[in-house]
């Protein structure tokens, strides 16, 4: 049986197509290996974005009471997150889904938002564990009747992270812009503070605090502020590189303004 000619050139070209992609896949890893490496390894809390570099897939869910009717977020607007150079990391986040129990307020899908973070400083936990990260987020206006926002949205964060033993404190400092519609959305300056211990082998326990304060739009000179009680269990390998983690927390609001009276959220994430 004779093959056609044209076969062997297509078989080598597949071969060394497969053989650097290969490569470009070890290469990849090799870096992401070194860069994580290089920072402290503790856990992403369950609210606060941690100034961490982190490669993996993250689905959450919130469950939030409110005095015109309970909402269900569906994945939270986490997505994929991966380093794709030393010192950076990229987070594109899908839409989340809300559902509504007013029958007044439609179902649908939020707004697409994306991160982009770069790592200023890092020491890993034999080197002091303490770490410096800047953040630029935005949003783009996809939500469907009314479950987002009017405009895009751009959220410059500096956030960072200290380790003593088997405690640690993770902090974000960071405001949101609109890029229109300035005086009907106003803006804000959010902050989040996450105190982690590291109870056992795969036990986080963590209490978190998130502000949010209003300057201008319909909650102008407002602030909501809730305490999180949580805990983060992983990671648990599940092949090589692969691995599972979970985490829940319950926000109560402590102050006499909250947009919502508490919610309860849980999130997967498989990093690999």
């Amino acid at each position: 049986m004779k093959f056609p000619a044209t076969i062997f050139p297509l078989i080598l070209f597949s071969t060394s197509a497969a053989l650097q992609a290969q490569n470009w896949s070890g290469r990849w890893m090799e870096r992401v290996s070194a860069t994580q490496a290089a920072q402290p390894h503790w856990v992403t809390p369950v609210v606060t974005v941690t100034p961490r570099l982190e490669q993996e897939f993250r689905f959450d869910t919130f469950h939030q009471e409110t005095a015109t009717g309970n909402v269900t977020n569906l994945d939270g607007g986490k997505g994929l997150e991966l380093i794709p150079t030393h010192n950076t990391e990229l987070l594109i986040n899908l839409p989340p889904y809300l559902l509504h129990q007013n029958p007044k307020t439609p179902d649908g899908i939020g707004d697409v938002s994306f991160t982009l973070k770069y790592r200023f400083f890092s020491r890993n936990e034999e080197n002091g564990a303490a770490i410096v990260t800047g953040f630029v987020g935005g949003s783009i206006p996809t939500g469907t009747y009314k479950n987002g926002s009017n405009s895009a949205v751009v959220t410059p964060t500096l956030a960072g992270g200290k380790g003593w033993r088997r405690f640690d404190v993770q902090s974000t400092l960071g405001g949101t812009f609109p890029v229109n519609s300035v005086k009907a959305l106003g803006r804000t300056i959010v902050s989040n503070n996450a105190i982690q211990v590291h109870a056992m082998r795969k036990l986080w326990p963590e209490v978190e605090v998130n502000s949010t304060f209003w300057k201008g739009g319909a909650n102008d000179g407002r602030k909501q502020t809730f305490v999180t009680p949580g805990v983060v269990l992983g990671r648990f390998p599940i092949h090589r590189r692969v691995a599972f983690v979970a985490g829940a927390g319950f926000q109560v609001a402590a102050t006499h303004f909250s947009q919502y009276n508490h919610a309860f959220i849980g999130t997967l994430r498989v990093p690999f």
